[in-house]
């Protein structure tokens, strides 16, 4: 894996939209995140450490984070 995409990694989740349900104004309110919606999927965007914070809070919530 190159660097730009080890990168990439850490600093964005995509998830299928559904995904989110009921957990978005939540998760907008615990971590600072941006969330880009392309057709079926959201990018959650944000800083590394953020990233492996809001994915281990969305692992606790029941959601699978690839």
């Amino acid at each position: 894996m190159s660097d730009a995409e080890r990168f990439r990694d850490s600093t964005q989740i995509v998830l299928p939209t559904g995904a989110l349900d009921g957990l978005k104004r939540d998760l907008e309110r615990e971590f600072t995140l941006s969330f880009l919606e392309q057709g079926d999927t959201t990018r959650i965007i944000g800083s590394p450490v953020e990233i492996n914070r809001a994915s281990d809070w969305l692992s606790r919530k029941g959601v699978f984070v690839p």
